[in-house]
């Protein structure tokens, strides 16, 4: 019993760690050196159904992969838990960023939450920028509080 909410914190803190990683992340790869993977999905006329930036999903998956697969060697260990955590904030991710912000699936078109709401309309304020320099609300699920006070 021990074991399972020693396993149960790691992954949330994982989960919780990742909204820094990603904004990190966000910031100084995606908006840095990456940019050319990124740009097309600042472009407000992109047409395709995926974008450069979709790759991603596959560069921040192999770190999970590779935790789940050391997490069972020999047996299952806190490495595990890891890779579960970085899974669980890439599936928010793409449900918050993908479906509920970008709408690129028609589904939750009219939500009235305000909490959906305010990120959504951080994660404008940060579309608003077309090019790599000047950018702000880097983040996924945490929203600077003067978007809150818009809605509340």
């Amino acid at each position: 019993m021990n074991n399972i909410l020693i396993y149960l914190a790691v992954t949330l803190g994982t989960f919780l760690l990742m909204e820094c990683i990603t904004w990190c992340t966000h910031k100084f790869v995606m908006h840095g050196f990456l940019w050319y993977l990124h740009e097309d999905h600042h472009q407000p006329k992109y047409q395709g159904v995926f974008e450069k930036n979709d790759a991603f999903f596959v560069i921040f998956a192999i770190p999970s992969i590779a935790l789940f697969y050391f997490g069972i060697r020999p047996e299952l260990n806190y490495l595990f838990f890891i890779g579960l955590g970085i899974l669980f904030y890439g599936m928010a991710y793409f449900l918050v960023h993908d479906i509920i912000i970008h709408q690129r699936f028609d589904l939750f078109k009219n939500i009235q939450n305000p909490y959906i709401k305010s990120l959504r309309k951080a994660h404008k304020v940060h579309h608003k920028h077309l090019g790599k320099e000047d950018g702000e609300c880097f983040g996924m699920l945490y929203v600077p509080i003067k978007y809150f006070k818009q809605y509340f």
